[in-house]
């Protein structure tokens, strides 16, 4: 993994958050912004799957499970749209909180990730 984009990719995904959090909870039901804010961070997801792929390839091998990395990874890419769908779905306030709450759970994976392939020694 690239730390640099790690980093982004975590403030995005707890950017999207909050977002989605506040926007939830004043009453706001799923709109382009709060849907599109996980777009961006399952599309930033996707860039990391290339990485990821690519990664060892060019010398930066993970120091940790690539197991358990990857399990992460396909994981932390399912999340987004599963949101979404429920948010389309069941179009209301709290669909909007479950957004938020999606991101944030992402931005957690995605530190864990950046721990199992720079810092974790298997």
């Amino acid at each position: 993994m690239i730390e640099w984009f790690t980093y982004v990719q975590v403030a995005v995904g707890v950017a999207a958050g909050v977002l989605c959090l506040v926007l939830g909870l004043i009453g706001r039901r799923p709109s382009d912004l709060s849907v599109g804010s996980l777009a961006l961070v399952e599309l930033l997801l996707l860039a990391q799957i290339v990485i990821a792929i690519i990664a060892p390839f060019v010398g930066n091998a993970p120091t940790g499970s690539l197991l358990e990395f990857w399990v992460y990874l396909i994981s932390a890419a399912l999340v987004p749209p599963a949101a979404v769908l429920w948010a389309l779905l069941e179009r209301s306030r709290w669909s909007t909180v479950v957004l938020g709450v999606a991101a944030s759970a992402v931005a957690v994976m995605l530190y864990r990730m950046q721990v199992i392939w720079s810092i974790q020694i298997a």
